[in-house]
């Protein structure tokens, strides 16, 4: 045999031993028939629409995330005013994307322009006051509220798939859904109640700490009002809470508190969220929070400038408690409430992973049951079995024993294709078998194109080894031609499809790749195998 012939066929036997290995070795040896079907099982991960699972649509509401933007931006520029001795009467934001700056000292303007431009440049637009002579108003530009929106869907992208994972759930899917600027696809393959992991995404971990600017708690939002003459104090706001009063026979049900609109620190500035028992009530839990260094530098002097009064803990636009200050706190805290372990933990979990920049509202639930799965896997894969035995039958049907060749270069497509989808950790889905069946359909068109090209030579009357050599040097081309060309329309399905259209488009490019291996090198190398071992003057089987 030819020496090159011997490491062709080596090599070829170490891609089918390494994809074998990949597909039933792992991620233990197997030493039984049962451990050796639980790591195929293993290896080879199915989408939701085979497994079974949980799909859901959700919508991150952006505007929230302006909202809080333009909150941050007057308390920093009122702020900022303060310390450079600007004289105004108030700051305050008139809708999502507009604040009002009113009566600012006019021999103080320029000092008020240069802060504005240094601060808040290429973000906020001024302009005289409508009706307001000596008032301005600052505008936010579309091209920073086009960044905030792709900023909070990005990150609430990030921080919804940290929390599934951290719940082990298995492959989850979590990305944007088509070409709407707020929506998140989420799919949880067999995860056939969904309801914790609901909870997880939707729980706001948006922690902030705000000062109490009333200490007095109202059992409604009418007598919180009524008591400040039905408006609340500038930079304020009403939050809900529970009541901590521990007076005998005092009301715990909801009351509002009257707290800054601006928070001192914000869940983005936590650095590690712990859950631990409480050290005041042993029966319950307390989650234990640390501060990020920037944000101590903020904390240590907000803390310090208001001791003897209350803080309040906001989470999720509620109260869970409202301590009192007794002395400067720099990196460090205490959420308490009526937590079990479960749910110190979850809640943990959520800071940890990251605070969602905006809330999360539910569009879509559905459902696929573990026997659809079943069932879709079953019809699945008795199509790709009827496919390929039609597809073998005709070829060794029509090509004889070069059919033979045709059969074993699909098998090992399959094999590749198989393997590699599992050496990737890539999800089956139901059109990633739709992949599989159009995969074997172009391999048997590959190994057609070779033997209709070794027949025209044969019948020009070359010998067999030129026939074989000249048939596929003349087919190569053309096979390369369509894969590429499939290849980048598999391309732009991934690029511009979601879920399974993406699926479909790796499985068929996985299946193409190993295609080009099999029908030409693997076939040419059949080929040469075969004619080494015939006599010269025997004639091609084709």
């Amino acid at each position: 045999m030819n020496p090159n012939l011997k490491w062709k066929a080596l090599f070829i036997l170490l891609v089918v031993l390494a994809c074998i290995y990949t597909l039933v070795g792992l991620p233990t040896f197997p030493t039984s028939l049962e451990q050796l079907k639980d790591n195929f099982r293993h290896q080879i991960k199915l989408g939701l629409d085979l497994q079974g699972g949980t799909h859901l649509i959700l919508q991150v509401q952006v505007q929230e995330a302006i909202a809080q933007e333009t909150d941050q931006t007057v308390e920093r520029l009122t702020t900022q005013m303060r310390a450079k001795n600007i004289h105004y009467d108030e700051v305050r934001r008139v809708d999502d994307t507009h604040i009002l700056v009113r009566n600012v000292a006019p021999d103080q303007l320029s000092d008020f322009r240069d802060l504005v431009d240094s601060q808040l440049k290429n973000v906020w637009d001024m302009s005289p006051a409508p009706g307001d002579p000596s008032g301005y108003l600052l505008t936010l530009r579309p091209s920073a509220r086009a960044a905030i929106q792709e900023q909070t869907m990005q990150q609430s992208i990030e921080t919804i798939e940290r929390r599934i994972n951290a719940l082990g759930l298995t492959e989850p899917t979590i990305q944007p859904r088509g070409r709407n600027e707020n929506e998140i696809l989420v799919q949880l393959p067999g995860e056939g109640d969904p309801s914790r992991a609901k909870a997880v995404i939707q729980a706001g971990g948006q922690l902030e700490l705000k000062l109490v600017e009333d200490p007095t708690t109202y059992p409604s939002q009418v007598a919180a009002l009524a008591a400040h003459g039905g408006v609340l104090p500038p930079g304020t706001e009403l939050v809900p809470g529970r009541n901590e009063s521990r007076t005998p026979g005092a009301d715990t049900g909801e009351v509002w508190y009257v707290l800054s609109r601006a928070p001192v620190v914000t869940g983005r500035d936590l650095r590690n969220a712990t859950e631990n028992r409480s050290t005041q009530n042993p029966g319950q839990w307390q989650i234990n929070f640390a501060l990020s260094a920037e944000a101590a530098r903020r904390f240590g002097p907000f803390t310090e400038q208001n001791i003897n009064r209350q803080m309040a803990i906001v989470l999720q636009h509620r109260v869970y408690s409202a301590p009192v200050i007794h002395g400067r706190i720099d990196d460090s805290g205490v959420i308490e409430g009526n937590f079990s372990q479960d749910s110190a933990h979850d809640l943990a979990l959520v800071l940890r992973a990251g605070a969602l920049p905006a809330s999360i509202k539910y569009l879509e639930e559905r459902t696929v049951g573990p026997s659809l799965g079943a069932d879709s896997i079953r019809h699945g894969v008795q199509a790709s079995i009827f496919s390929l035995l039609v597809v073998m039958i005709f070829m060794l049907w029509y090509y004889r024993l070069s059919g033979v060749n045709a059969v074993l270069a699909l098998i090992l497509n399959l094999l590749i294709l198989l393997a590699v989808l599992a050496a990737f950790g890539a999800v089956l889905t139901l059109p990633g078998i739709a992949g599989v069946i159009l995969t074997i359909g172009m391999g048997v068109d590959s190994n057609v194109l070779v033997f209709e090209r070794i027949r025209e030579e044969l019948r020009n009357g070359k010998s067999a080894a030129a026939a074989v050599q000249a048939g596929f040097d003349k087919a190569f081309l053309t096979i390369i031609d369509t894969h590429v060309t499939t290849v980048v329309s598999a391309f732009f399905l991934f690029l511009f499809g979601t879920g399974p259209i993406r699926g479909f488009a790796i499985t068929l490019t996985i299946g193409l790749i190993a295609n080009v291996f099999t029908a030409i090198y693997v076939s040419k190398t059949i080929f040469q195998y075969h004619l080494s071992k015939m006599d010269r003057q025997a004639e091609l089987s084709i």
